[in-house]
């Protein structure tokens, strides 16, 4: 594999494992729900790289499907790096906006990529897929780099998506340099295995191929008012149709005389399955991992639906908010979003989009679920300040209804809740020796519990007054401590508090605490596994 090489990539390599864990804080006034909860929609406002470690106790190894849309790095969007790597050459370009003439941009918006993807990586489930929307400013280099993160094998696909830029464009032929229009972008494809496969997805058949089957090429996407006229009952209000009319109602006839020869005889679908000479019939092949139908193949007729391919020439990038009543620039398409989640999910799956924007990503989901009753979860993460007055706020309106909306089900709204988090201070082990900036309980909770067994933690599962934060495959995890500097001085894991934890469940039994007063002898006996804080931490995995 050919390596990628950028200035920083040495300090920038580990630095998401040296990124401390945060506290989420809970904002009851902008969340729309009865009870804030981390298992509930999630919008989060703070540093997506801090905010993407705070995740990780709760959702590591469950999120399904990531979609993110990064700074293109176009040098016009005055994005800012301001992850505080410690690297003199790195500190020169904190908060220092990144345009065209800086000579380091494409190393700048490598350093800022490369510990992101990485704790993507980690909260991506073993079946999960990645999507990443790109321009042709960084598309190579992300591909290296994305090789280099989830491994070259995992790559799925490159999708490209129409758009219109005439400001990109215009930007070229004033430096004099000719080029042609801008017309795609690309969402890059990776799974987080080498054996997980996207869903067949269909798009919906044009007009022409819903009304002649095996005739391709009837429709155009241009818009020429001449050549729309009425065909077989249909007249379209966009578009145009490929054809003279007279070439049209041409075909029209030799259509309409082939049905009359195969009367009685067999439909036009049949003869085209039993002679397979009709190529855009779709064999279409059931999911091979979960070996649901296994092995079993149909015929999709043209009238279905059409196969989705990595050209989406039938969608544009961006879209207007004008239903929403918001204004936001470039807002992505709530059908590309969409056809992403129906690619790599399932109803119950969550979908992650930690550069969230206007929110579409949440839009998308909710108005899937909406149409086949699915129960998928969001979560957004969005830095900027605009994360409650555009962010949330659009979600706000997709779930109570805009009554101005084109969209019935956008009018109507489209229910649900979600749970809105700021990002907090560090959660710094040291601060325990000095009484600082302590963490409540269930934040440290969460904390210790991850970083010793990797695995999810259930606040649910708390019991303060038994010190008990949880269960994992090997262990039943205590932990002895509050928020007060008097309480940790005084408190130690005693023979009397060992023996009033309970029984193990054939599981041993790890207890955090700030000190003990019993001998491993004793621990032993008992089962337990003993971690003092803050100079311990049992197992910390990655």
């Amino acid at each position: 594999m050919a390596r990628l090489d950028f200035k920083g990539k040495a300090f920038v390599q580990n630095y998401h494992l040296q990124v401390k864990y945060h506290q989420l804080i809970p904002r009851k006034e902008k969340s729309l729900t009865d009870k804030v909860s981390l298992h509930d929609n999630l919008i989060i406002h703070g540093d997506n790289l801090k905010a993407l470690k705070a995740l990780l106790p709760t959702y590591a190894g469950k999120i399904k499907c990531i979609y993110i849309d990064p700074p293109y790095n176009t040098g016009n969007e005055k994005w800012v790096y301001n992850d505080n790597v410690n690297s003199p050459m790195m500190q020169e370009w904190l908060n220092k906006v990144v345009d065209r003439e800086d000579l380091t941009r494409h190393d700048k918006w490598l350093c800022m990529m490369t510990p992101r993807l990485k704790l993507l990586r980690e909260l991506l489930s073993e079946d999960g897929f990645i999507f990443v929307s790109i321009g042709d400013e960084e598309v190579h280099h992300l591909r290296s780099l994305m090789d280099e993160v989830f491994c070259e094998d995992n790559f799925r696909n490159t999708v490209s998506i129409r758009r219109f830029d005439k400001n990109l464009s215009r930007q070229f032929f004033e430096k004099g340099l000719p080029t042609l229009t801008i017309g795609f972008e690309n969402i890059l494809i990776y799974s987080r295995a080498r054996d997980s496969f996207l869903n067949p997805v269909f798009r919906e058949a044009s007009i022409e191929r819903q009304s002649f089957g095996y005739w391709k090429g009837f429709w155009n996407a241009a818009n020429r008012p001449t050549m729309r006229y009425e065909l077989l009952g249909v007249k379209p209000e966009t578009g145009q149709w490929k054809w003279k009319e007279e070439v049209a109602l041409e075909a029209v006839e030799n259509y309409i005389e082939y049905q009359k020869k195969y009367e009685n005889k067999m439909t036009l679908e049949e003869h085209w399955e039993k002679t397979g000479k009709n190529k855009r019939f779709i064999r279409r092949r059931t999911d091979l991992l979960t070996g649901k139908n296994k092995g079993v193949e149909h015929w999709v007729s043209p009238s279905e639906g059409v196969l989705v391919s990595s050209n989406w020439y039938d969608l544009l990038a961006s879209e207007t908010l004008k239903d929403l009543k918001l204004t936001f620039d470039n807002p992505k398409n709530i059908d590309v979003i969409k056809r992403v989640i129906e690619l790599s999910t399932d109803e119950n799956s969550i979908i992650l989009d930690s550069f969230s924007g206007s929110g579409t990503t949440a839009h998308a989901v909710m108005a899937l679920n909406k149409e086949d009753g699915g129960n998928r979860r969001f979560i957004l993460v969005e830095c900027e300040d605009y994360a409650d007055k555009i962010t949330a706020e659009r979600v706000r309106r997709v779930i109570k209804g805009v009554k101005v909306a084109k969209d019935e089900n956008l009018k109507k709204g489209l229910g649900g809740t979600f749970s809105y988090f700021d990002l907090g201070p560090p959660i710094e082990m040291e601060s325990i020796l000095s009484g600082d900036d302590l963490p409540n309980y269930k934040d440290l909770a969460r904390y210790v519990f991850y970083t010793a067994t990797g695995e999810e933690f259930d606040e649910k599962a708390v019991d303060e007054k038994r010190n008990f934060i949880g269960e994992s495959r090997e262990y039943l995890v205590y932990l002895f401590y509050k928020p007060d500097i008097d309480y940790l001085k005084a408190t130690a894991l005693t023979l009397d508090k060992a023996n009033a934890l309970g029984p193990y469940k054939n599981k041993k039994r790890l207890v955090f605490a700030p000190t003990k007063y019993l001998d491993q002898d004793h621990l032993d006996s008992l089962r337990i596994d003993f971690a003092q804080l803050p100079f311990e931490i049992y197992k910390l995995v990655k």
